[in-house]
């Protein structure tokens, strides 16, 4: 008889170890810690015939266990609330000593018998073992019934502690692929994000804007409450005349985000950062605000040199983890970049805007003496001072042609100032094409005579009104055939033709001049420049007209391009837009 009890116990023990091969083989291939946790605990279960059980994991952050599974004996997750009526006393200790723990009857037990929670709750058998891998305690399995003793012996003990080692291997080898795809996901987010920083910063040039774009990025992705982001200034000289750096935050967010703010140089924060040039984070008083925070600095560096600061706070004494000071790092790389644009883009809006008001001053100053030169001129000219002999008439031929040649180029430089500024007054109305090139083409007709051309005006059939600036138009056009005629010989061939091209009329102002090299076209459109040609250097010319059409084409919603061979001639196209194309 006693033979068959321990031939059935026998039997018994191998069919509880063949279940845990195969439920161990199973845990190795899961990877979702909630089906993990449940497949751990519904097997426990079953093996041990236990009431319920429990699954705790040491939180690294906090150093509390946290409850990651728990079921009971029909397979049914427990509530929150009855998660927590269980002995921590008994966890603990399995915890504390790795040992596991075994006790048929709780409540007479004189190890746990004047614990609340076993009192309180009533529990009689338990078990609880340690979850250990790689040499460490990651966490413990409970199982419990709380109105039955003698319920676990040994065996089941044994049993237990060789499923969780088991488990616990699968458990960790979970938590590090989840890790490690947690990772991955946050840098592809990453990724993802510093797509959108880059559109955002590059696209605004404006200092202040791009401070705090990247300020409200750093606020955001690291939840901080309080965030500055300045630029490393000198303060000024103490007494001893040494200077000493401070940074002007010119943008804050949080905890009296619209106040001014400085800080000098012997804030702990500030010291560390222009001291070692590295990220700095700490627990002392906040820099930004009358409380202790944790509060982490980033430095804005440009070719070595620290030239500003991402200063952010966080009342949590475990904030800022090293994700989020390696994103804040990578953050102020393109801050840094951004900002260097910033400036360089300031540095020339400062000068152009001192070339404008210089132009401003001087072509102001020059209409009035050229005036008062062609007056006298026209005066003298005239006779009215006495009778002039030929060689004085040619005399002042010339300084008439001349004072002419200053005027045209004045109104030039006074028309690029007044584009540039942004103070160009457009009178766009409806109108036909064709009358504004017949205008041009007879205002022209004694020049391309005088060299002996060819020209031809070609205007479609049809052609819908261009919606457009008239006057600015006729400038565009007799700018254009006039360089045409300027740089064609003799006896050359100059074309106009008006034609549709989508929602824009197209002029194409043609000629078999002397063409353009692929050098000079990369220059076409620069102010003064003019192509390194004797043809072209013996005709009048400042290199600004090519310039000024440019901007009124653009300007009045429109398109200019050309094409041109050296020695073949070449093809100015600029386009306006329809009038239907209006709102």
């Amino acid at each position: 008889m006693r033979s068959e009890t321990i031939h059935t116990r026998s039997q018994t023990q191998q069919a509880r170890l063949a279940a845990i091969y195969e439920v161990s083989a199973r845990l190795g291939s899961i990877f979702d810690l909630t089906k993990l946790f449940n497949l751990v605990m519904d097997a426990t279960i079953e093996l041990t015939q236990a009431e319920r059980g429990f699954v705790m994991l040491l939180n690294e952050q906090t150093g509390k266990l946290d409850v990651v599974g728990a079921r009971n004996f029909d397979k049914r997750t427990i509530s929150a609330q009855n998660s927590t009526e269980i002995s921590t006393s008994i966890v603990e200790r399995a915890i504390t000593t790795a040992e596991p723990i075994l006790t048929s009857n709780a409540q007479e037990d004189h190890r746990f018998a004047d614990v609340q929670s076993v009192v309180g709750y009533q529990l009689r058998s338990i078990m609880c073992v340690p979850l250990r891998v790689r040499g460490r305690v990651i966490g413990a399995a409970y199982v419990d019934n709380r109105f039955m003793s003698g319920v676990f012996g040994q065996d089941d003990l044994d049993l237990l502690v060789t499923f969780a080692n088991q488990a616990a291997v699968s458990i960790d080898n979970a938590r590090l692929f989840n890790q490690t795809d947690q990772a991955l996901s946050r840098r592809v987010e990453e990724l993802t994000v510093f797509q959108q920083i880059d559109r955002q910063l590059n696209r605004s040039l404006d200092l202040d804007r791009v401070l705090g774009l990247a300020l409200d990025w750093a606020v955001n992705l690291t939840q901080a409450e309080n965030g500055a982001i300045g630029l490393v200034g000198d303060s000024a000289e103490t007494p001893d005349s040494t200077p000493h750096k401070s940074i002007n935050m010119l943008a804050r967010k949080g905890d009296q985000a619209d106040a001014e703010h400085t800080i000098q140089s012997n804030h702990p924060i500030l010291d560390q950062v222009l001291r070692g040039g590295d990220v700095a984070r700490s627990r002392h008083e906040s820099a930004l605000a009358d409380k202790t925070v944790t509060q982490l600095a980033v430095p804005i560096r440009n070719q070595g040199e620290t030239i500003g600061l991402i200063l952010l706070d966080s009342p949590l004494e475990n904030a800022f983890p090293r994700e989020d000071i390696d994103f804040v790092g990578r953050l102020a790389d393109r801050a840094a970049v951004a900002i260097k644009n910033a400036r360089l883009y300031e540095a020339l809006r400062h000068a152009k805007q001192q070339q404008n008001d210089f132009l401003a001053v001087v072509t102001h100053e020059l209409r009035s003496p050229m005036t008062t030169i062609m007056g006298y001129t026209d005066l003298v000219r005239s006779g009215a001072a006495g009778a002039l002999n030929p060689q004085q008439v040619e005399l002042l031929e010339t300084v008439m042609g001349n004072v002419k040649q200053m005027r045209l180029l004045v109104s030039d430089l006074a028309d690029i100032n007044r584009l540039e500024m942004g103070h160009l007054q457009l009178k766009c109305s409806a109108f036909e094409i064709k009358n504004v090139l017949r205008q041009v083409k007879r205002s022209l007709r004694e020049r391309i005579h005088d060299k002996a051309q060819r020209f031809s005006l070609t205007i479609d059939a049809d052609l819908p009104p261009v919606f457009a600036d008239m006057e600015r138009t006729i400038q565009v056009a007799t700018n254009l055939i006039t360089n045409a005629n300027k740089y064609t010989p003799e006896g050359g061939m100059i074309g106009v033709r008006a034609r549709r091209d989508g929602q824009f009329v197209a002029v194409d102002v043609v000629d078999n001049g002397f063409g353009i090299s692929e050098t000079d076209q990369e220059k076409l459109f620069s102010q003064f420049f003019r192509v390194e040609s004797k043809q072209v250097r013996e005709e009048k010319g400042w290199g600004l007209g090519l310039s000024i059409v440019k901007m009124l084409v653009e300007a009045q919603g429109g398109e200019i391009s050309f094409r041109s061979e050296l020695g073949k001639g070449s093809v100015f196209t600029f386009k306006l837009p329809i009038e239907d194309n209006q709102t």
